[in-house]
C-alpha cells in the first residue's frame, strides 16, 4: 500500500508538470513571460518570496522546534501574548499552529508575494531614481540585489512585526502579512492577484494534498465538540493586514503616479473580502456560544470596498460641489472667486514645518525651496496643489477624502489591540498537583476565571459566565501568558492530549489523560491525570460521583473518586450508606452491601439472587 501510494504521489506529479509544460508550448505570446518578468525582476525570479518562504520555513523548524515532530511545533512562547512580552511580539506573525497552518500560509505566500513584488520591482523606475540619486544610500537602495534580497524581506518582515504588535489577542500566523501582500497586489494588478489568491492558491493546495496522500479512506464517526471555523480565526488581524498592505500600495501608486481601473480593483476587493471571509465579524456569547453578525459585516465590507476604490480609483473633483462652494461664498458675502492669499488653517504650520525638514540641507541651512515640500504634502492632505480662502473641507477632494477614511479604519482597527495587549496577567497561586516547567505552570482546573480576557472590561459585554474556563490551563506570569491549552469538552472526547512548552533551543511536553466511568442515567465520573514526558501519571483532578439511575433489591449504587481511585458505594433506599468497595478490575467481582459487583467488556454488572443489572459503562473515547 505504501508503494502504490508512492507511485500515485509520484504520477500525479509527473501530469501536472507535463501538462504544464505542454500548455506552455501550445501557449506562444508575443512576448515569453521570462523576458516580461525580467523588466522588473532580477532574471525574472522573485527572489524576495524565496528569501521570506524561506524565513518563516526556517523559523518553523529551528525556532518552533517542527524539526523534531514537524506535526507539532512549540507554539505557546511563539505568540503575540502582549506589549509585554517581545519574543511573542517578534515571532508571532512568523510563527505557525502546525504543519497544514503553514503550508496553507505559504501557498499564499508564493502565489500572491510574486505579483506584490513584480509591482514593486527590483529595479527603480525613472521617477524614483532621478529623485534619489547622488547619494551612498540612495544608490544602495536602488540596487536590484539589495532591493531583490534585502528591501522586500525587511518589507515583508516589518509588516508582519506591525500585524503582531496591533493584532487583536494572542494570534499566531504569517496571514496577516498574505493579507497584506495580497492588497498590495490588488492595488496594482486587481484581476490577475484575484486569480492567483483564489484559483492558483486552491490548484497548489489541492494538488499538495493530493501527493502527500493520493488515497484516502473516511469513516463516519462523531466529532470533539468545536467552536465555529470562523470562530477560531484572527479576522481583526487579517483585516488589519489587508489595510495595511492598501496604504503601503496606494502611497507606491500615488509616488509613480498611476491610477487603476475601478472596476477591476472594486470587483477584486470585494470577491476576496468576501471568499476570504473578512464579513466574518462576531463576538462570544454567554458559555461556548458565538455571536456571528452576518448581516453587519456584509454590509461593512460592500461599503469599504467601494470606499477604498474609490481612495484609488477616484477623482480628484472637491467633495463639496462648486455650486454649494459658490452658495456658502454669496452667504458670506463673496463673490465666489478664489484668492491667491488666505489666512493660515490649523494645519498650515505643521505642514511647513514637515515640508522644511524634508527638504533642509545636511548643514542645516535652506535649500531650494521647490514646490516638491510643502505644495506635496498639501497635495496629499487636501487635494489641491493652490491656496484657497474656502474652508478646509471645501479644498478635500473625493480621492483623498476616501483615502483619509482607509486610514481612519486602519487606525481603528490597530487601536483596537491596544488595551488588550496593555493587559497584564496577574498570576493566582497554583493548585498542589500543577506541573511546574521553568516558568511555566500547566494545570487542570474547571470553572475558574478566564485570563485570558479578564481585566480588560469585556465583562461588561458579556455575561460572567462566557469569561469561565475548563481545562488544561498553561500560564506563565514573567511571559505575560495564560492560555486554555486543552478546554475539558474536548478532553472529554479525545480522552488524552499533549502539551509543548519551552522557548528557543528548549522544549518539554506535558500529557493530560481523561478516564471516566459513566452510570446509567447520570453524568460521568472522571480522574484527570497529568505527568511530564518520563515521569509517572498522577492524578490531579477528580470531579463529584455521581449515582446509577437503578434501584437493585432496595439498594442505590453511586460511582465516586477518592485519592485517585475508583470507588462504588452501596446505599439502602431507606437507611442510607451500607458499605463501600474499589471498583473491580476488568474480569474480576468485589462484593458490598448485599450486592455483587462484576466487570466485562468496559461494562460494571451488579448481580443479586442470580439477576445482574448494568450500572455503570467505561467512558470510551476517539
Amino acid at each position: 500500500m505504501r508503494w502504490t501510494a508512492v507511485a500515485l504521489a509520484a504520477a500525479l506529479a509527473a501530469t501536472f508538470a507535463l501538462s504544464l509544460a505542454t500548455v506552455s508550448r501550445l501557449d506562444r505570446p508575443a512576448r515569453r513571460w521570462r523576458d516580461a518578468a525580467g523588466e522588473r525582476l532580477v532574471a525574472g525570479v522573485p527572489w524576495g518570496t524565496l528569501v521570506v518562504v524561506a524565513f518563516v520555513v526556517c523559523v518553523y523548524l529551528f525556532v518552533q522546534d517542527g524539526i523534531t515532530d514537524v506535526s507539532d511545533p512549540v507554539t505557546i512562547p511563539y505568540r503575540a501574548w502582549s506589549f509585554f512580552y517581545p519574543l511573542g511580539l517578534a515571532t508571532a506573525a512568523f510563527a505557525h499552529a502546525d504543519l497544514g497552518h503553514l503550508v496553507g500560509n505559504m501557498a499564499g505566500t508564493v502565489v500572491a508575494a510574486p505579483i506584490a513584488e513584480y509591482a514593486w520591482g527590483h529595479y527603480v523606475p525613472d521617477r524614483d531614481a532621478d529623485a534619489t540619486a547622488g547619494g551612498r544610500l540612495e544608490r544602495w537602495r536602488t540596487n536590484p540585489w539589495v532591493r531583490a534580497l534585502v528591501l522586500f524581506p525587511l518589507a515583508v518582515i516589518g509588516i508582519g512585526l506591525l500585524t503582531s504588535v496591533f493584532a487583536l489577542g494572542p494570534i499566531i500566523g504569517f496571514s496577516g502579512v498574505v493579507f497584506a501582500i495580497v492588497a498590495f497586489a490588488i492595488v496594482h494588478y486587481p484581476i490577475a492577484t484575484l486569480i492567483a489568491a483564489i484559483g492558483a492558491q486552491s490548484i497548489l493546495l489541492t494538488v499538495y494534498r493530493a501527493i502527500q496522500n493520493p488515497v484516502s479512506v473516511h469513516v463516519v464517526e462523531q466529532s470533539p465538540p468545536t467552536a465555529p471555523g470562523w470562530a477560531g480565526i484572527a479576522i481583526q488581524g487579517h483585516a488589519l493586514g489587508f489595510f495595511i498592505g492598501l496604504v503601503l500600495g496606494a502611497v507606491v501608486l500615488e509616488r509613480r503616479g498611476r491610477r487603476p481601473n475601478a472596476l477591476h480593483v472594486w470587483l477584486a476587493i470585494l470577491i476576496f473580502a468576501f471568499s476570504r471571509g473578512l464579513w466574518q465579524i462576531y463576538w462570544y456569547g454567554e458559555g461556548n456560544s458565538f455571536i456571528l453578525f452576518r448581516g453587519p459585516g456584509v454590509v461593512v465590507v460592500t461599503v469599504l470596498a467601494l470606499v477604498i476604490t474609490i481612495a484609488l480609483a477616484g477623482s480628484d473633483e472637491p467633495v463639496v460641489p462648486r455650486r454649494v462652494e459658490r452658495f456658502v461664498a454669496r452667504l458670506r458675502g463673496q463673490d465666489g472667486r478664489r484668492s491667491r492669499e488666505r489666512p493660515k488653517s490649523l494645519v498650515d504650520r505643521p505642514l511647513e514645518i514637515a515640508a522644511g525638514a524634508w527638504t533642509r540641507g545636511a548643514g542645516g541651512g535652506d535649500t531650494d525651496r521647490s514646490p516638491g515640500g510643502l505644495e506635496r504634502i498639501r497635495e496629499l492632505a487636501g487635494g489641491r496643489t493652490h491656496e484657497s480662502d474656502e474652508p478646509l473641507l471645501a479644498n478635500a477632494t473625493r480621492r483623498s477624502s476616501a483615502f483619509l477614511v482607509v486610514l481612519l479604519v486602519l487606525a481603528v482597527l490597530a487601536g483596537t489591540a491596544i488595551p488588550v495587549n496593555l493587559a497584564v496577567y496577574e498570576s493566582t497561586e497554583a493548585s498542589s498537583e500543577a506541573i511546574q516547567i521553568e516558568d511555566y505552570t500547566v494545570e487542570y482546573a474547571e470553572e475558574v476565571e478566564n485570563g485570558l480576557v479578564s481585566g480588560i472590561g469585556v465583562d461588561a459585554v458579556v455575561d460572567d459566565s462566557g469569561l469561565e474556563a475548563s481545562g488544561v490551563i498553561v500560564s506563565s506570569e514573567r511571559r505575560n501568558i495564560w492560555m486554555e491549552a486543552v478546554t475539558s469538552q474536548r478532553l472529554s472526547f479525545t480522552g488524552e492530549e499533549t502539551i509543548a512548552v519551552g522557548g528557543p533551543g528548549w522544549r518539554e511536553t506535558v500529557h493530560v489523560e481523561r478516564v471516566g466511568w459513566e452510570p446509567v442515567g447520570n453524568e460521568p465520573v472522571y480522574q484527570i491525570r497529568m505527568w511530564e514526558a518520563g515521569e509517572e501519571p498522577a492524578v490531579v483532578h477528580e470531579s463529584t460521583g455521581a449515582m446509577a439511575d437503578v434501584l437493585i433489591e432496595n439498594r442505590l449504587v453511586t460511582i465516586t473518586s477518592q485519592d485517585g481511585e475508583f470507588v462504588l458505594e452501596v446505599a439502602s433506599n431507606e437507611t442510607g450508606l451500607i458499605a463501600t468497595t474499589p471498583l473491580p478490575e476488568e474480569g474480576e467481582t468485589t462484593r458490598a452491601g448485599g450486592l455483587a459487583f462484576e466487570r466485562e467488556d468496559g461494562t460494571l454488572y451488579a448481580a443479586t439472587d442470580g439477576t445482574a443489572v448494568a450500572v455503570a459503562s467505561k467512558e470510551t473515547y476517539d
